[in-house]
């Protein structure tokens, strides 16, 4: 007896401990530490075990944050005296800008980019068009191709990518690329080896073992990402797949979103490459051919945001929460997966309370099941609060945009959800001029063509057993 008693004793001051390092190392972050603590209640042992090594561990990530400062340092110079930064309100050429002197003070103060004016964009609204436009791209590099994709498949579309790499790669281009190691963990090693023998410089970011082992699992990198030259830039949703050409069944036809740019914005695409190619690589790339002079061929004003370990602020949650609160007309969102962070979703809620036109376009189909109860967990307050969800019907959405307003619109690899706001190596592009602005609106609404709206009366009377695992979907979202 007295030995159970002693065993008894110590599993309790154990489970204790456990329970007080979690409120120690993450009361920052309530919805976080609900979740684990959940985690840790259902298996105590394991719990912990996960938690050591999946949760984030803040020292690595202030290292990270140093390395990325000290190099963003390096370039600042060189890209504020090549490029046509916008540094007050009254420079900005959309006429709703000029009275967000907030709004415009917020953006200015988030990221290491800041808004440039000399820039050219084009919308990309799909996987075969965003292909063709990259790969016409790449084979008129002279320089250098830089390339960052969180998933990269060696299937038809992959091998068509890795056919032109070489080619360039042979006639003396160099060519660079990134893959997270998570995301592309399916990629074959003899399509990397072909690579890398035709002279292609590839990496991993953070391989899954390694990140296990260095605690670093929570970081991966979701961002997309094409440079050529240092003069055009590609970045948005679209990874390198077939599916994101319809061509897998189950998913269907592939709805997305991607951007071309040509002009100042690409040289801080290129700062975010290098600073990626840094932590994969640990080569250090300081290379002033790598920002070459352009000439502008259209005045379009843009701004990359990037968020991340390596950043000081969570920008991207930060843009999206100070946009949405200072919306007049209008909130139009497109996400694969909706869990947005508390001050996001009451943004969205209190715009919506105040008149806002607030539609948000899920998907109907989703590729993670887990996800998608979750996203519908938010769904039923935020209808009665006003919001209009509608669920896309022809295929998959993937796409990553959201427009306020004519006030700016933004399209990226972000999701409107936590594990992008707060975890992800992401990046988002913001479009201020009205051209692009249409362009997005014009397909967001054909996208609510393509999908069905979502009443009230109807989802309310969901069955309990879904509405039970919704709520214990909610409730892991922020380890998601």
């Amino acid at each position: 007896m007295v030995v159970f008693d002693l065993w008894l004793t110590t599993a309790l001051l154990a489970f204790i401990f456990q329970i007080a390092t979690i409120l120690i190392l993450e009361f920052r972050n309530p919805s976080k530490t609900v979740a684990w603590l959940f985690i840790l209640f259902c298996v105590p042992l394991i719990g912990f075990v996960l938690y050591y090594f999946v949760a984030q561990d803040y020292k690595k990530r202030k290292k990270l944050r140093t390395r990325g400062t000290r190099l963003f340092q390096e370039m600042k110079g060189r890209l504020w005296k090549q490029s046509v930064i916008i540094e007050s309100v009254e420079e900005m050429q959309n006429p709703d800008f000029l009275h967000q002197e907030r709004l415009f003070g917020l953006l200015s103060h988030l990221s290491e980019s800041p808004i440039t004016g000399c820039n050219s964009t084009r919308v990309l609204k799909d996987g075969e068009e965003t292909f063709r436009a990259m790969l016409e791209a790449m084979e008129k590099a002279k320089d250098h191709i830089h390339i960052e994709f969180y998933i990269f498949r060696s299937d038809m579309i992959g091998t068509k990518f890795q056919e032109v790499m070489i080619r360039k790669a042979r006639e003396g281009v160099k060519v660079r690329l990134i893959c997270d190691g998570l995301g592309s963990y399916k990629l074959k090693r003899p399509f990397i080896d072909k690579l890398k023998e035709a002279g292609v410089e590839f990496h991993f970011f953070l391989p899954p073992l390694i990140a296990l082992i260095d605690r670093r699992v929570n970081y991966r990198n979701h961002r997309k990402i094409l440079i050529v030259d240092g003069t055009v830039g590609f970045m948005g949703g679209i990874n390198i797949g077939d599916d994101y050409l319809g061509l897998y069944e189950k998913m269907g036809f592939w709805r997305d979103t991607h951007v071309k740019i040509e002009g100042d914005a690409v040289y801080f695409l290129q700062n975010t490459f290098l600073g990626d190619w840094r932590l994969a690589s640990g080569q250090r790339i300081n290379d002033p051919d790598l920002f070459p002079e352009h000439h502008c061929k259209k005045n379009e004003q843009v701004q990359i945001l990037t968020s991340g370990p390596d950043q000081h602020w969570d920008a991207i949650q930060e843009m999206c929460f100070g946009a949405i609160a200072v919306a007049k007309q209008r909130v139009w969102l497109s996400t694969p997966y909706f869990i947005p962070d508390s001050s996001v979703y009451e943004a969205l809620k209190t715009a919506a309370v105040s008149g806002v036109e607030v539609k948000i376009i899920i998907p109907y189909k989703s590729d993670s099941r887990f996800v998608h109860l979750a996203s519908l967990s938010y769904v039923e307050e935020l209808l009665q609060a006003g919001v209009r969800f509608y669920q896309y019907t022809k295929g998959f959405v993937h796409s990553k945009m959201m427009i306020v307003d004519d006030l700016l619109a933004t399209v990226g690899s972000a999701n409107m959800d936590m594990r992008s706001f707060f975890y992800n190596f992401e990046m988002t592009a913001i479009l201020f001029d009205q051209g692009p602005i249409r362009r997005l609106m014009d397909d967001f609404e054909q996208d609510l063509l393509d999908s069905r709206p979502m009443e009230l009366g109807e989802f309310s009377r969901r069955p309990r057993l879904q509405k039970g695992a919704e709520i214990m979907a909610r409730m892991l979202s922020p380890l998601l």
